[in-house]
């Protein structure tokens, strides 16, 4: 079992931003596909982003956003801290739900919006509210 933590939530005004942090326990998440879905109030579990695996030729590995974030979000890895960052800008009311982050299956060398295990931690919780 892949066991992630999730940390960086917390209530932002409308067009604030935070920036969400994934970390893992014994183990590389470089060795992983990553991504991060969310749970709004009420509703499903949705993906919002994914990472494909560091790329040793380019800083800059295959990424997936759903439409709703897509320019307003950045997925990364940071190798050295053995971690993954999901930064939050513009945010709008509708992006308030709990953050999960979670090893996500790969198909076709990219990242797909599904969790390759259905290990899921407790999340961080993101409120924007005026």
């Amino acid at each position: 079992q892949l066991r992630l933590v999730e940390s960086g939530g917390g209530s932002v005004q409308p067009g604030g931003s935070l920036r969400l942090s994934c970390a893992a326990s014994g183990f590389r998440l470089d060795d992983y596909y990553i991504g991060w879905f969310r749970q709004a109030p009420g509703k499903e579990r949705t993906g919002v982003s994914c990472i494909n695996l560091p790329d040793p030729y380019t800083s800059d590995p295959y990424t997936y956003y759903a439409k709703s974030v897509e320019g307003r979000f950045t997925i990364s890895r940071d190798t050295t801290s053995n971690m993954v960052y999901l930064q939050m800008d513009s945010l709008k009311a509708e992006d308030t739900g709990v953050y999960y982050c979670t090893a996500v299956a790969a198909g076709y060398g990219r990242c797909q919006m599904r969790s390759r295990d259905g290990d899921w931690g407790q999340g961080t919780r993101v409120t924007v509210s005026s």
